[in-house]
């Protein structure tokens, strides 16, 4: 297992909870500035994770079968089941979030605007 599946799964289940609104604006200010900066952390996420599964599936591809000689691959398959259990990066980026482990920053130049 990865050290990004490790870090980003370890603590956090698979079941959407509810968070309190307030909490979330508390972060920033403002809820819609919370949410969209967890919604940018969960586009980061989803992404380093669907690099790390594509470099691990393509070490199984074979690039020469014809389509008679496809046959499933037990380890693609577990490969895959494993990412499927994994957390919503929508709920790991919301956990990190609540947690203070996202930095982020206000752009001086969009209060001029």
């Amino acid at each position: 297992m990865s050290k990004l599946r490790r870090q980003l799964s370890a603590s956090t289940t698979n079941v959407v909870e509810t968070k309190s609104l307030i909490d979330i604006k508390a972060q920033t200010g403002n809820l819609y500035e919370s949410i969209s900066i967890i919604a940018k952390r969960a586009n980061q996420i989803n992404v380093a994770i669907k690099e790390e599964l594509h470099n691990k599936l393509e070490e199984f591809a074979s690039h020469t079968d014809s389509l008679e000689e496809i046959h499933e691959n037990k380890e693609q398959i577990e490969i895959s089941r494993a990412y499927e259990k994994m957390p919503n990066p929508a709920i790991l980026a919301t956990q990190e979030f609540m947690e203070g482990k996202v930095y982020h920053r206000k752009n001086d130049d969009d209060l001029f605007r």
